[in-house]
């Protein structure tokens, strides 16, 4: 095969010569360790644009929002898989990850997108005040109410008076001027849902991490793996809190030891249709 017929696979990330690494079009050694923080790194890779330092700060604040939450089931299920296989930490990691969907983490990108497509079919113009706003949201919320949809970033099960991630990410996203349009409708919507549900809830920090990160123009389509980046950090915590204050066995054994036989209960499918009578 000569030179003119190999293939080429083009990459603006990382490649390297027998002398140096470039990473983004930068000399890796040189420009980017001990000058490039980790999150301002991760902006980066995923837009190949550098970040300025405000979308980094709010970026950041997204990071730590989502980095740790207790015993979700994340963690509880990361630390079970690391009792089982201490030879594995990635197997530990990776199980914590696999559990990052629609009810942990996933509201994120859930958030974002639904936000996203309310904006993106919206005739006329996006609002321009909070009367506007308010309106647009008040048709979101009961068009959804009406389809019998949850709207994704509203209500929280332990923070019901509130979520102390959402209102400080608001601040930090308007100190930095980057309070876009998916954040203005996000928190329109927590003004408006009373009036068609009939009670207050909670804007979630999941939800409003969300409308951050579609307000910086991040692909929608890895929102959720922004999330499972913050999450990384969190579960390698969790196993670090594991080898020293060990939980895992305890929870074993508090499930191995009181569990109970019971007699098999037998799968039924619900009864399909019956047909339509003959003419």
């Amino acid at each position: 095969m000569t030179g003119e017929d190999r293939p080429v696979y083009p990459t603006a990330l990382g490649a390297s010569s027998l002398e140096s690494i470039t990473l983004l079009g930068t000399d890796l050694a040189r420009d980017v360790m001990g000058q490039v923080g980790f999150g301002e790194l991760a902006f980066w890779l995923a837009t190949q644009r550098r970040p300025s330092r405000g979308e980094t700060r709010v970026f950041e604040a997204v990071l730590a929002a989502l980095a740790d939450h207790g015993f979700t089931p994340t963690a509880i299920v990361t630390r079970l898989t690391w009792l089982s296989a201490p030879d594995s930490v990635q197997g530990a990691l990776a199980a914590g990850l696999l559990g990052g969907g629609s009810r942990f983490l996933g509201v994120t990108e859930d958030c974002g997108r639904f936000l996203h497509d309310v904006l993106t079919s919206v005739e006329g113009g996006l609002p321009t005040d909070d009367a506007g706003w308010d309106a647009l949201a008040l048709e979101t919320v009961t068009a959804q109410r009406a389809a019998r949809r949850f709207v994704p970033g509203l209500g929280h099960h332990v923070h019901k008076q509130g979520d102390p991630r959402t209102p400080r990410l608001f601040q930090i996203a308007a100190e930095e001027g980057l309070s876009g349009p998916h954040l203005s409708l996000f928190a329109a919507i927590g003004r408006a849902h009373p009036q068609v549900l009939g009670r207050t809830l909670p804007l979630n920090g999941a939800g409003v991490c969300g409308a951050a990160l579609a307000d910086l123009g991040l692909p929608l389509e890895l929102l959720r793996g922004f999330a499972l980046l913050a999450r990384t950090a969190g579960l390698i915590g969790q196993l670090a809190e594991e080898l020293r204050h060990p939980v895992a066995d305890e929870v074993f054994l508090s499930v191995d030891l009181n569990n109970r036989s019971v007699a098999p209960d037998p799968y039924v499918p619900d009864p399909l249709p019956a047909p339509d009578p003959a003419p």
